[in-house]
């Protein structure tokens, strides 16, 4: 059975460059801004019956230059901004600490998708970067690139699928798929 026809039941977006503009190791929540067409894909996929989650690598925690509060703050705006969404799932750590959590691990993605109560074949990722799509691919998980100016061009060649915006990775996933109620 191919990952395509498994009833989708959520997608979870990575959250820097994917659904907020991404500043690096942001702790501020004023300076969360959405990404251009994230509201419209979060409203349709909610509108679709998608289960929602954000998995995202937050490792100015592990370097020291934020806390755990300052990051939940940033995660909270967002929430107000185009949530809530169903799970959260951050990794703290640095790449030198070599967790299961850290994308492109499968952790956060096997976490979010045990506290969806669903499959990770049955929900999609989508990411701006490689580590997005490898979390994805090793948990079975469908995987979506929307590339930024961040995203290498080997990246966007290795991606099983790339969209231009949210809004296109969220359109085409909802019309292709057959949705889990």
């Amino acid at each position: 059975m191919t990952i395509e026809s498994h009833p989708l039941a959520g997608i979870l977006f990575d959250r820097d460059g994917t659904l907020v503009v991404d500043v690096p190791y942001n702790g501020d929540p004023s300076a969360v801004r959405p990404m251009p067409t994230a509201r419209a894909a979060v409203t349709l996929a909610r509108e679709r019956g998608l289960r929602l989650g954000v998995v995202s690598n937050q490792s100015g925690i592990g370097r020291g230059l934020l806390d755990r509060e300052r990051v939940d703050r940033v995660n909270t705006r967002v929430d107000e901004l185009l949530g809530p969404f169903d799970v959260w799932r951050i990794c703290p750590h640095t790449e030198r600490d070599g967790c299961r959590c850290r994308k492109p691990a499968p952790g956060l993605v096997l976490d979010a998708a045990r506290a969806l109560g669903t499959a990770p074949e049955r929900l999609a990722v989508i990411g701006d970067i490689g580590a997005d799509v490898a979390a994805a691919e090793a948990t079975g998980a469908r995987a979506v690139l929307v590339p930024t100016p961040a995203t290498r061009p080997e990246e966007i060649q290795a991606a099983p699928e790339v969209a231009a915006d949210l809004l296109t990775a969220v359109t085409r996933l909802v019309d292709r798929a057959v949705v889990a109620r």
